[in-house]
């Protein structure tokens, strides 16, 4: 799993960066064994337009969400991935 932290918008190039690391994890470091590496960028702002055109849009191996001053417990981070991810399959 790889994560990504932006104190700003998040841009397509953030997402292009996150896109080439989740790549190249899988194919130069993921075992025979290992599950699909995925990506996740907490950003303090999000454009849902550009989280829809971008890469995370077809994806199922990235995430991008906001993040907050006091980070989240392990389960409502699990519990925002999910909903982030079935917001991004009803597009």
């Amino acid at each position: 799993m790889l994560f990504d932290l932006k104190s700003g918008e998040l841009t397509h190039q953030d997402i292009g960066q996150m896109d080439m690391y989740v790549r190249m994890m899988d194919e130069f470091k993921r075992g025979a064994d290992d599950n699909p590496t995925v990506g996740i960028i907490l950003c303090t702002q999000k454009d849902a337009s550009v989280v829809r055109y971008s890469v995370l849009h077809e994806s199922e191996q990235m995430f991008a969400s906001r993040y907050r001053l006091v980070l989240p417990s392990e389960e409502e981070l699990r519990m925002e991935l999910q909903r982030e991810r079935d917001q991004l399959s009803d597009g």
